[in-house]
């Protein structure tokens, strides 16, 4: 069986299966697989299979059709151009998240320009694989926005333990040959909400929980398997089901803690759900905050930004 033979037969088994674009996830698998680019993949088409591959490509394709995604069973997953490590223990990072890391850092680099005499402390509030922050701070530095001396302070914060490990794994995989300086401007906290964190930040990006508990439900059917503690919103502080299947009870506990643990003139961005940006955005209202609610790449409502 030749490479493209073995492409050919993957696409054709994730046909009428759990798999919406089964051509792109079988040539997703066989790059993970044979540990190659799209162009190697090609220029490889008339080669041998590996036969030692086999078992490895038939079982990889026997979870994509049960529905677990593609990102699972590689443990890739790419995010804002960088490759982020993930799990079943934390969310798969979606392209519409950019937005929040888009506005986040130009936030980040107006406060910086404007406080000339200060390092700007950041917290990343329901961080999972770390792909805000990290993403964040990495951009920074690789576009050589601000000198080094003068980088933020980040603090990914997260209710899951095993989420925060992914986290960690992530920014040590990133960060791998960058200075002690630069790592040392990352820390982690395990904490529900802001329970444990007795300072404050300038700027406070979170994509917390936000999918209302049934459709909650509803979405993990199809054997997605992503985390229903980083999923369900109509969670309470002490993990109960809130019954008020709006996807905002998180939020809702969320807003004033963050408005406790904010600077002044400091600022929090807020992913949401389409159906609940207008919500958490009138909620972010109620506690004193200025807001504003970006659109996602679909011109979806998506990202609120709430400024004191």
């Amino acid at each position: 069986m030749t490479v493209f033979e073995a492409k050919k037969i993957a696409a054709e088994t994730l046909e009428n299966s759990k798999s919406t674009s089964p051509s792109l996830d079988a040539q997703v698998l066989l790059y993970h697989i044979l540990n190659c680019t799209k162009t190697e993949l090609l220029l490889s088409a008339k080669e041998n299979f590996p036969d030692e591959k086999i078992t490895i490509l038939n079982n990889a394709l026997e979870l994509r059709k049960q529905g677990l995604p593609v990102a699972y069973i590689t443990g890739h997953k790419e995010f804002f151009g960088y490759d982020f490590f993930v799990s079943p223990d934390v969310l798969i990072p979606k392209p519409d998240t950019e937005i929040l890391v888009e506005r986040a850092i130009e936030v980040i680099l107006e406060k910086i320009n404007s406080r000339k005499n200060s390092i700007l402390s950041i917290c990343d509030m329901c961080t999972g694989s770390g792909c805000v922050a990290l993403s964040i701070l990495k951009n920074i530095i690789d576009e050589k926005k601000v000198p080094e001396e003068r980088l933020p302070k980040f603090l990914l914060a997260d209710i899951s333990d095993a989420a925060l490990k992914i986290a960690q794994k992530n920014a040590s995989s990133l960060f791998k040959n960058y200075s002690p300086f630069v790592k040392s401007r990352i820390s982690f906290c395990h904490t529900n909400l802001f329970e444990v964190i007795p300072f404050s930040f300038d700027v406070i990006v979170t994509n917390p929980p936000y999918v209302p508990a049934k459709l909650t439900e509803e979405l993990l059917q199809d054997g997605r398997s992503e985390p229903r503690l980083a999923l369900n919103g109509d969670v309470s502080l002490n993990g109960d089901d809130s019954k008020t299947n709006d996807g905002l009870e998180v939020i809702r506990n969320l807003i004033p803690q963050a408005k406790e643990h904010l600077s002044p003139l400091g600022t929090l961005l807020m992913e949401t759900g389409e159906y609940n940006a207008q919500k958490a955005a009138k909620t972010a209202k109620s506690y004193g905050f200025k807001t504003s609610i970006i659109k996602d790449l679909e011109g979806q409502l998506r990202v609120v930004e709430a400024n004191l």
